[in-house]
């Protein structure tokens, strides 16, 4: 229990349910200066106070599990290394991967408890082969994505209980049962970075390193306090004073952690065609050769159509209409329909645009009479000998 609205009407569901339901609130920090004082995270004194009167309403069990160690290790750590090289992740995934679908659940489990329950919006179905993880019925909220780093095994001992359910209805519902959250802001922000300021929090951590701004050709355009400042895509902040030759805005399109430097170009120089994506997690079978969907590359991307196979071990991506601001880091997460398939870590992505092939000679159009040119007077037959014949200047 987060101390937000979700997962406090999850509770209650369960409840309803017949489950034997108690509520665990996740301590994860021990600096006391890494809580916001704001009801805006799910890392404030207030959010779990908040959890706790949500408890008492609902009359449940109530539980603070401090997990700040392996937050720090397997969160924290890992977000500052990954822009350290130069890659853009996403601590939601991760904590989702690492935290609440691992260690809470293995936890749970040691205890005596069967199932993990979140008031993440998404549907678990039965499917032919199992439990299939699906989008929300309320498309805004879908939270999907961020769930496709679970295996098969989690999601079989996890539980959604908002997934069919509109916002609007979860808010209304909280207010019915007297539940003090129910108007509570949802929480936007990265829950460990409490001001919000995620380039401060990097410099803190990583110090400054200058380099140099360059363009494709490797001009130099200005200078950087350090790489680990941008991401891909980025249009702020980038301070080079000048403006480009073209009047065009200038967006970064490639760091580069080796030598320092961050590249920037217009936008349609961003557009990825292709990616490949490293360490697949998949939530049933992995996806057949030849096989056709969709994938999402952000939290709020819009699904794109996409091909995608296996190739010793990554995940080969092709999409149907090239994609912006795709950056290495991110999760590319395959979907058929609205059934999750899996997911990958983007290593590479390809701005390269496909071949088309040069049609043969069987599949080039015929001439029409009017697009035949005439024929030069060494392409003309010679007349033939004998008796006059009618000459043919096909």
């Amino acid at each position: 229990m987060s101390g937000g609205v979700d997962s406090a009407v999850a509770a209650a569901r369960m409840v309803d349910a017949g489950h034997e339901v108690t509520g665990v609130h996740l301590a994860l920090s021990k600096n006391p200066q890494s809580f916001r004082t704001g009801a805006r995270g799910c890392c404030s004194k207030e959010d779990a106070h908040d959890a706790r009167r949500a408890a008492d309403v609902l009359g449940i069990d109530f539980y603070v599990w401090d997990l700040s160690d392996r937050f720090a290790e397997d969160v924290v750590d890992d977000f500052v290394a990954e822009y350290a090289a130069g890659r853009t992740p996403n601590p939601c995934l991760r904590c989702n991967e690492k935290i609440k679908f691992s260690a809470v659940l293995e936890r749970g489990v040691a205890l005596g408890f069967d199932r993990v329950a979140t008031g993440h919006y998404a549907r678990l179905v039965d499917g032919p082969d199992g439990v299939e993880l699906h989008r929300a019925v309320d498309a805004g909220k879908d939270q999907s994505y961020v769930l496709g780093v679970l295996t098969a095994d989690q999601l079989a001992r996890s539980a959604f209980p908002l997934g069919d359910s509109p916002k609007a209805e979860v808010r209304a519902e909280a207010a019915r049962r007297g539940l003090l959250v129910a108007d509570k802001p949802d929480s936007h922000d990265i829950c460990f970075i409490s001001d919000g300021d995620t380039a401060g929090f990097l410099a803190d951590r990583l110090g400054e390193r200058p380099g140099d701004v360059v363009d494709a050709d490797g001009t130099v355009l200005g200078r950087h306090p350090g790489s680990h400042r941008f991401t891909v895509g980025q249009r702020r902040g980038l301070r080079l004073g000048v403006p480009a030759a073209d009047g065009r805005p200038r967006f970064v399109l490639d760091i580069s952690p080796v030598d320092n430097t961050v590249t920037v170009g217009p936008r349609e120089a961003l557009q990825v065609h292709a990616l490949t994506g490293v360490r697949p997690r998949w939530t049933a079978a992995p996806p057949a050769p030849g096989w056709h969907g969709e994938v999402q590359l952000r939290a709020r991307g819009e699904p794109l159509p996409a091909t995608a196979e296996l190739v010793d071990g990554d995940l080969h991506v092709r999409l149907s209409a090239p994609a912006t601001g795709v950056a290495p880091g991110q999760a590319v997460v395959l979907y058929d329909g609205t059934r999750v398939v899996g997911s990958a870590t983007i290593a590479t992505t390809d701005r390269t645009p496909p071949q088309r092939p040069e049609p043969t000679s069987s599949q080039r159009p015929e001439p029409t009479s009017s697009q035949r040119p005439e024929p030069t007077s060494s392409q003309r037959p010679e007349p033939v000998e004998g008796p006059s014949v009618p000459v043919s200047a096909r």
